[in-house]
């Protein structure tokens, strides 16, 4: 049981830093650091918005308006490390 806990772990905790690199890589993108054309960066964008999107889509529709800033992945990270902590409480 231990070993199943842990890999879900691993599971929660990638998925977070996906949810960090995908939000780090919007900024990127809204700036103009980074360049969509290139083929790389589309690449990366494309896989970190599948990803990420359908889960945070549902976030989106439930909170109200703050007028351009998205505060969805940081309610899904926080949801996530809850579960995480949550399932270790309980379950070991």
């Amino acid at each position: 049981m231990i070993a199943f806990l842990q890999l879900v772990d691993t599971i929660i905790t990638i998925y977070i830093w996906m949810l960090i690199g995908s939000a780090i890589l919007s900024w990127l993108v809204a700036f103009n650091v980074v360049n969509t054309q290139n083929r790389i960066v589309y690449v990366i964008g494309d896989f970190l918005y599948r990803v990420t999107e359908p889960v945070l889509r549902p976030i989106r529709g439930i909170l109200p308006n703050l007028g351009g800033i998205d505060i969805s992945p940081i309610i899904l990270i926080l949801g996530l490390i809850f579960v995480r902590n949550l399932m270790f409480e309980y379950l070991v």
